[in-house]
């Protein structure tokens, strides 16, 4: 999945160190590291630099995924499909490990990267489609609209366009930082 971009850049912002992001974003990034079997996340030491914004956004993310009302597995096959399609190295390494926690199998990561409609339930394919649809066009046009009310009520609705929405613009944060997956402990 690596872009000749991130192939040959090295980070535009160093991931930060313990005076760098204060005692609570390090500690908070050296517990994540411990959850995802990878360093502290780069992620994490990195957009922490920012201090009160990566609070604030923290709070947002984790209130789209973990702590979402879509169930989880469907939350990380969106995720996981927007890396894919963003071409996103770190969102895909990074939630490949999260997904596996809750279901994603290697079958499932296989299908993602094909964009394979047969292997997925009525209700993944719909909301698969519909990420594809809000990366490649930023739209949901009537039909596709249809398709994913169909599947989801109002408040996951827009949880999800959320979710979509979120995942792509930090594919952008990630690419322009030259943000690198976290290596395995």
């Amino acid at each position: 999945m690596t872009t000749e971009v991130t192939k040959q850049a090295s980070a535009r912002i160093a991931p930060g160190s313990l005076r760098q992001l204060g005692l609570p974003a390090y500690a908070m990034s050296r517990v994540a590291g411990k959850v995802t079997g990878t360093r502290p996340p780069a992620i994490f030491t990195t957009l922490g630099r920012a201090k009160g914004l990566y609070w604030g956004w923290l709070h947002f993310a984790g209130r789209l995924m973990p702590f979402g009302s879509l169930p989880r597995r469907e939350s990380e096959l969106t995720i996981l499909r927007v890396a894919h399609r963003r071409d996103s190295d770190y969102e895909w390494a990074h939630h490949r490990r999260l997904g596996a926690r809750v279901g994603v199998t290697d079958v499932d990561l296989a299908a993602l990267q094909q964009d394979s409609s047969d292997h997925w339930s009525e209700r993944e394919a719909a909301m698969l489609g519909a990420a594809d649809a809000l990366v490649d066009r930023k739209d949901l046009d009537d039909t596709e609209w249809a398709r994913l009310r169909a599947h989801l009520d109002e408040r996951e609705s827009v949880e999800f366009l959320l979710l979509v929405g979120h995942y792509d613009m930090l594919a952008t944060t990630l690419h322009t930082l030259r943000v690198t997956p976290d290596p395995a402990r």
